[in-house]
């Protein structure tokens, strides 16, 4: 049978194309077109192979393919998948300070490479910058500044130890006001993650840049070293700490902690608590945190601590 297509008054012989859901205008009333029906009348879902994965949505003259929550809906405009790649604008701030000593301060950067190993970097996929800090603070390099993995753990290989004092609210300070700017390289939509590593009490305040991160929309995690200070961790770290922060050196328990942490990103997502900007970011954040957790798995040692917490989506 012939079916009406819109206002145009062609038709053609069986229904729409599968796979190219096309919006059709719907039949006035007032025009009768002998034992034609119009497509506005007829359920397409129920009608047609529609083809789509997860669930097909009826609209008048047309249809359109959904996907479940955390799910995109994939090119064909019928399947289903999932954010494959950790796309973030990263910033790590390590301490440079005296009391590191020069053996930590290479494990440091060991981490810091294996990080980059587990991710996506590229100009269109995850930025990484590095900032280093003792009594001064010194940008090692800008998010925009390398675009493949092996330029930046060249990179990170290169860095000079600063061995002076502990100012990491005065390394807060420039991460929020210079790392993470657009001339940086920071994206909008991007999630921003700021990870702070040190091995002893600030020598500066860090309340109010601590805080001023969090405002700004960025996970933070904090890493204890040593004689690193949990009060201040804690308050470097984002909330909420109940649920997310934990201190220990054994990790037999950490892929239980990431299922953990994407429960609870994904469920504050989905009560609205959290603007959802990108479907992909609860997903970037936890392959990120997988990510992490595995490294420091492999690189804990009896000088280690470890505080880390995830936060808010930007």
């Amino acid at each position: 049978m012939p079916w009406w297509h819109g206002r145009s008054l062609w038709y053609r012989q069986g229904p729409p194309d599968v796979g190219s859901p096309v919006p059709f205008l719907c039949l006035s009333p007032s025009l009768k077109v002998g034992h034609l029906p119009s497509l506005c009348d007829l359920d397409l879902c129920n009608t047609v192979v529609h083809g789509c994965e997860h669930q097909c949505v009826s609209t008048p003259g047309s249809y359109y393919c959904i996907c479940p929550e955390a799910q995109l809906l994939a090119e064909d405009g019928k399947g289903c998948r999932t954010c494959r790649s950790a796309n973030i604008d990263l910033v790590l701030l390590i301490d440079g300070s005296k009391s590191v000593r020069p053996q930590n301060f290479k494990l440091v950067k060991q981490f810091v490479n294996q990080v980059v190993d587990s991710l996506d970097v590229s100009a269109h996929g995850t930025r990484v910058g590095l900032v280093q800090y003792s009594s001064r603070v010194r940008t090692e390099f800008s998010l925009n500044m390398y675009q493949t993995a092996v330029d930046i753990k060249k990179a990170v290989m290169n860095v000079e130890y600063m061995e002076k004092g502990t100012m990491t609210g005065l390394a807060l300070k420039h991460m929020v006001e210079n790392s993470f700017s657009e001339a940086e390289g920071a994206r909008k939509n991007v999630p921003r993650v700021g990870l702070v590593f040190t091995d002893g009490r600030s020598q500066d305040d860090i309340t109010e840049w601590a805080k001023k991160a969090k405002e700004a929309g960025i996970t933070m995690y904090a890493v204890g070293v040593g004689k690193a200070v949990e009060d201040e961790l804690r308050e470097i770290a984002s909330e909420p700490h109940d649920k997310h922060f934990f201190y220990t050196t054994d990790f037999t328990f950490i892929n239980q902690i990431a299922e953990n942490l994407k429960l609870n990103i994904c469920a504050e997502e989905s009560q609205g608590e959290i603007e959802v900007k990108n479907p992909c970011s609860c997903e970037s954040l936890v392959e990120f945190q997988q990510a992490t957790m595995t490294t420091l798995e492999q690189l804990t040692t009896k000088h280690i601590l470890l505080y880390t917490v995830p936060v808010h989506l930007t």
